[in-house]
């Protein structure tokens, strides 16, 4: 089963008291509003990608299990993103628990240096707030139609990346000439949606 677009405009704690009822579909747009949220927290902390999809599958067991005593289901954002960050410390610090710590002067390939651990400090409010904007950001685009969707991919790209505007219109089929009215177009589609989605996270 997917997730529909209109879950997205769902409340958290609606979500929650869905999945209290045992509501499969409530459980699945949940995890799939937050799946990529809490890969970001473990990749911020510096985990690779089978770390992190230990952190994810931890955080949302945990999450099954804490659904029926959650104290404040409308910041159901917060207690994902803390316990994201409490289990990424945690499979970062298993993962280096044998090798050893030494400084930057001294360090050799593969060494730990002290000055790179990171600390047990929450995530600073304008990284949350980064990672949380990402995420939102994501979900706008994930509701842009695929033609808005493709075109952006290919306009907002790395630099050595760049897409030339000749292979844009190869590959979308569409004149040259109707590129850049068409990015506005989906621009302005995108940021409707992620003033939508910011005002349901508020």
């Amino acid at each position: 089963m997917t997730m529909h677009a209109d879950d997205d405009a769902v409340a958290d704690a609606d979500l929650v008291a869905r999945c209290r009822r045992g509501d499969a579909a409530g459980w699945q747009a949940l995890v799939m509003r937050y799946q990529r949220l809490v890969y970001a927290v473990a990749c911020r902390t510096g985990l690779d990608e089978h770390a992190a999809a230990d952190v994810f599958q931890t955080v949302f067991t945990r999450l099954l299990q804490a659904l029926p005593t959650l104290a404040q289901p409308d910041r159901l954002r917060a207690w994902i993103v803390t316990t994201a960050k409490r289990e990424s410390l945690l499979q970062w610090r298993r993962a280096r628990r044998d090798l050893p710590l030494v400084s930057a002067a001294d360090a050799a390939p593969g060494d730990i240096v002290i000055d790179e651990l990171p600390g047990d400090l929450p995530l600073p409010e304008a990284e949350l707030d980064e990672l949380q904007q990402l995420h939102l950001l994501r979900l706008a685009l994930d509701r842009l139609d695929e033609r808005c969707a493709g075109l952006l991919a290919r306009l907002f790209t790395d630099d050595d990346q760049r897409v030339p505007y000749e292979r844009i219109a190869v590959e979308l089929g569409m004149p040259v000439g109707s590129i850049g009215p068409t990015r506005a177009r989906c621009l302005a589609r995108l940021r409707t949606l992620l003033l939508a989605l910011q005002d349901g996270a508020r």
